[in-house]
């Protein structure tokens, strides 16, 4: 199994374009050691050939420059996407969408409540209906797990997740199942597991048991401290309360990551104001000696047997 983060980055990228954040002033003004991250989003594939992409990042159009595979360059028009699983209808997740109208009609694999949301409060569905066939949605049943003609070898379980909806959601206050989903993806071939949930506000026994099968973790690494944003005074919600488990503090997912010694551990969907973005502070420092990564854009994983 190929995986390639096309985006490492939270909502706004970083630097954040609006932001001046220690980290993004620090990045801007050279004085921070760090990597610029465009927003959340990867690509599987079982050939190295044929992509699924998870998720549609606004950034798409310079993740997909940036990763040769993507234009094989097989005919007058190609891409490499052969199709896309949108995890939630979050706009830093679902706007790219627009970039590849070019390229319909797309294969879009989303729930019920997902495809609702984007038929009604963000209606890509029924925009894009105008280029070419639009978006040809493949609904993903909560039970069970889907298999996508275009990478055989990859059986792919969705995970629900508890989170909010977005703010143009019809059931913005009224959480359903669907909203929010992490993926099992197993390599048919080896047996390889990838746990991956970019969104993930609390981790109950059935998830630390999907979690367990798993050969490696990619998870949301959005804050560092639940307060974060408060405190750095540019957002007035906890990670909580945005769906986000911080890495620090009680039931973070720094101790949840302990239960975890075999499994490869990278965090992904990085904030811009994490402290985990400077390569030279004390929580990065501290990430490195538990064993734990942190994705950036154009990292390469390959997982070809348990571990």
């Amino acid at each position: 199994m190929y995986i390639q983060v096309l985006g490492s980055a939270a909502g706004g990228g970083f630097p954040q374009w609006n932001c001046n954040c220690g980290n993004c002033k620090g990045y801007r003004d050279g004085t921070l050691r760090a990597s610029a991250r465009t927003q959340s989003s990867i690509a599987l594939s079982d050939d190295g050939i044929h992509w699924v992409l998870c998720n549609a990042s606004p950034d798409i159009r310079a993740q997909l420059q940036g990763f040769a595979p993507m234009q094989p360059g097989r005919a007058l028009r190609d891409s490499g996407i052969n199709a896309i699983i949108l995890l939630d209808s979050q706009i830093d997740h679902t706007t790219g969408l627009l970039s590849l109208r070019e390229g319909c009609p797309h294969q879009v694999w989303c729930t019920d409540m997902v495809h609702q949301d984007l038929s009604s409060g963000f209606p890509l569905f029924n925009m894009l209906s105008h280029w070419n066939g639009g978006l040809e949605w493949k609904r993903i049943a909560l039970e069970g797990s889907f298999v996508i003609d275009a990478c055989p070898s990859l059986r792919f379980t969705p995970l629900p997740l508890r989170s909010a909806a977005p703010p143009y959601s019809p059931h913005r206050f009224d959480p359903h199942p669907g909203d929010n989903l992490g993926l099992i993806v197993e390599d048919l071939r080896s047996g390889a597991r990838l746990f991956y949930a970019p969104g993930l506000g609390q981790v109950d026994a059935p998830l630390l048991q999907q979690m367990h099968s798993a050969d490696c973790l990619l998870l949301d690494g959005t804050l560092w401290d639940d307060d974060e944003m408060q405190r750095r005074g540019v957002g007035s919600r906890t990670g909580r309360e945005m769906g986000h488990l911080a890495q620090n503090g009680p039931g973070g997912m720094l101790q949840v990551l302990e239960a975890f010694p075999r499994q490869r551990k990278v965090l992904i969907h990085i904030n811009n104001t994490n402290p985990i973005l400077d390569e030279d502070s004390a929580e990065r420092a501290e990430l490195e000696r538990r064993g734990i990564e942190v994705a950036f854009d154009g990292m390469s994983i390959e997982l070809q047997e348990p571990t």
